[in-house]
């Protein structure tokens, strides 16, 4: 067995087992209308996969360039404001976990008070936060905070859609993810991304919920392996959609 097929065979079993749990198969088995299609699986050979791959690195590239070209009066606007409303700088940047468990470092707006930020990440935001400035608010509402991450993805640090790039030492009910759901680093076998499957489906926000934490894994590890451009294109419209309703975060 090479070590494409022990990879392989490492990822099924550890998805196997996370689905197997009966909290997850209850929170799986909600309707979200064509996302859920079988068909969605890719049932392709190694080099399907790196076709399908290399045509999602060459759209992130291409995307992400165009919508910061597109979207660079705001973005300078937005940074003049965090200047100037707060003390500190107008970015913020942490280190998370990317591809094959690499160490990044991910780039956001600064949304808090600069002597109240957590750069580790440990400590999670929750509704009506005091470290959140005012405008900080109106940027983690709108998830207009997470634009500078338009630059991680034209880097190649991560990807316009896949797994939500966590912060290394993250918690989960309590306890370190890694502790909760015991293949929790399987989602790390691709890029993480922007926006997400578990995130159109609803999961985003606090992990203090030992199940709500598992379900959002097993949509991460169903996102690998049934991975392709279609179910790309359905999620980040899906987002963009989801964005202009409103948002969900805070």
């Amino acid at each position: 067995m090479n070590v494409f097929q022990e990879r392989e065979v490492t990822f099924q079993n550890g998805f196997d087992d996370v689905m197997r749990s009966d909290l997850t198969q209850s929170m799986l088995s909600r309707s979200f209308g064509p996302l859920d299609e079988p068909s969605l699986l890719l049932e392709g050979t190694r080099d399907d996969r790196r076709i399908h791959f290399a045509i999602k690195r060459a759209m992130d590239v291409a995307l992400s360039l165009v919508a910061l070209l597109a979207l660079s009066p705001l973005l300078i606007g937005v940074a003049l404001m965090v200047r100037v409303t707060s003390r500190g700088p107008a970015f913020f940047s942490q280190l998370r976990w990317g591809k094959d468990g690499r160490t990044i470092r991910v780039y956001k707006f600064r949304s808090m008070y600069v002597d109240r930020c957590d750069i580790t990440g440990v400590s999670q935001t929750t509704e009506n936060d005091p470290r959140v400035t005012p405008l900080g608010r109106i940027l983690r509402r709108t998830s207009i905070d997470e634009l500078p991450q338009l630059f991680n993805v034209l880097r190649g640090d991560m990807s316009l859609v896949g797994p939500r790039c966590h912060a290394i030492g993250m918690k989960a009910a309590g306890m370190l993810y890694e502790e909760l759901v015991p293949h929790y680093h399987l989602r790390h076998t691709v890029r993480p991304g922007i926006t997400g499957l578990a995130q159109v489906r609803g999961f985003r926000g606090p992990t203090d919920v030992a199940s709500v934490s598992r379900a959002r894994i097993a949509y991460d590890l169903q996102y690998i392996r049934a991975f392709s451009i279609w179910l790309d294109v359905k999620i980040i419209a899906l987002t963009v959609w989801t964005e202009l309703r409103g948002g969900k975060g805070f």
